[in-house]
């Protein structure tokens, strides 16, 4: 039987077994994305029932975990009435500015100590895995357990950074890039810069555009209410192309298109956007993690002995829960809420993009994917199991109340 179809066969049947079972699972510590991470695993290395090609497996990574950003972003930015954003916007632009960038630095000095790479691609590597992911975090901060056991404005938090950060990334890991020297100096500035510039710009216009044509629908009276969810996904495929044509950050322009849609149509029915980000979590989230099982490099990572797992282990502990504390006053959060939050900052679909969009770009050091994929992996682990426990440690004082 032909790989592809395999592999089309096992993630649709891992799919049906979900939706079945979706009740049952949302009250286990099993996540989707783990469930698929296993199941590539043993269709992968344990079975070797699948092989992707070399040339392909980077490639369909890239592209698949890119699309899915943009669906995911799109969610992320649905998820909540943009008023809920305003309330978080200080402690989210204190974690898209210092925050982010504290991550990153912490991630390549442990790169730098741990793993012995040269400073230029420890800065790549810890900028690759320095964002927060939207669709591991939507599992945290999403869904009937989620909204009982955490406040609004913790989840707000949450979601808005890790909206914001997986596409002010990009200016770090082109920047990084210049370091290393695979590409002159000038030309990744500018592009950095119109990566944000360019990104906001597209973003705001489709938004808007696109918020106003459904207040328009609507006025005639002919809104489908079952259309907005397809609606939702397009407009976040189409912010993602727009971008991509213009040669700018196409994630940031897919999370400030939905940020711009939701501000426009604040006052439109909600119900079919709410069900867009738990249908993602479910379902187009298993295809990427289901290639991630097949495609982890086991003999890389036993080629780099302890290191490689000390470093994984360091970079879940140290990169973000220090950074997150250090922050605390421009933060103004609480201690409980800062502990929460600087452990839940898992790492996932993002930096999946950006070891596949680095290699494009030159920088084919082998261990910044062996490093790499074993922290997603990890991550996808670790957090994927305290996710359900962490809730339950918040709110073990009773319902919390939102402030």
């Amino acid at each position: 039987m032909s790989p592809l179809l395999l592999s089309y066969a096992l993630v649709g049947g891992l799919a049906v077994l979900l939706a079945f079972g979706s009740g049952a699972i949302r009250r286990t510590l099993l996540t989707e994305p783990l469930l698929a991470l296993c199941l590539g695993i043993l269709a992968g290395p344990v079975l070797s029932l699948i092989d992707v090609a070399d040339r392909l497996g980077p490639e369909l990574m890239r592209e698949v975990s890119r699309a899915l950003l943009a669906v995911s972003l799109m969610a992320v930015a649905l998820r909540f009435p943009i008023t809920g954003y305003r309330t978080v916007l200080r402690p989210v632009l204190v974690l898209l500015s210092a925050g982010l960038v504290g991550m990153a630095v912490v991630t390549a000095g442990l790169s730098w100590l741990l793993l012995g790479l040269p400073l230029g691609i420890a800065a790549v590597l810890g900028s690759c895995l320095a964002p927060t992911d939207p669709v591991l975090a939507s599992g945290i901060v999403s869904g009937g357990p989620a909204e009982r056991q955490l406040p609004d404005r913790l989840r707000q938090v949450i979601s808005g950074e890790s909206g914001g950060n997986d596409g002010l990334a990009f200016p770090l890991v082109v920047l990084a890039l210049a370091v290393v020297g695979t590409k002159p100096w000038a030309d990744q500035v500018r592009l950095a810069l119109w990566g944000v510039l360019g990104a906001v710009l597209v973003g705001a216009v489709l938004g808007w555009l696109a918020g106003h044509g459904l207040r328009a629908a609507s006025r005639r009276d002919s809104l489908d209410q079952g259309s907005l969810v397809v609606f939702a996904v397009l407009l976040g495929v189409a912010a993602l192309g727009v971008a991509r044509v213009l040669h700018t950050d196409g994630i940031l322009a897919a999370f400030v298109t939905g940020l711009a849609y939701n501000g426009v149509i604040r006052n439109q029915p909600r119900i079919a956007e709410q069900k867009l980000d738990g249908a993602l979590t479910r379902y187009l989230v298993l295809p990427l993690f289901f290639l991630l099982g097949v495609e982890l490099p086991w003999r890389d990572w036993i080629d780099a002995g302890w290191r490689l797992p000390l470093f994984a282990g360091a970079v879940l502990a140290l990169r973000r829960l220090p950074v997150v504390l250090a922050l605390k006053a421009p933060l103004g959060l609480r201690w409980r809420e800062l502990a929460f939050l600087g452990w839940f900052g898992p790492i996932g679909v993002s930096a999946l993009f950006y070891l596949s969009f680095i290699r494009d770009e030159g920088a084919r050091d082998p261990l910044l994917w062996a490093a790499g994929s074993l922290v997603v992996a990890l991550s996808t682990l670790v957090h994927g199991l305290t996710g359900m426990p962490g809730r339950r440690w918040y709110a073990r004082d009773g319902r919390p109340a939102d402030n």
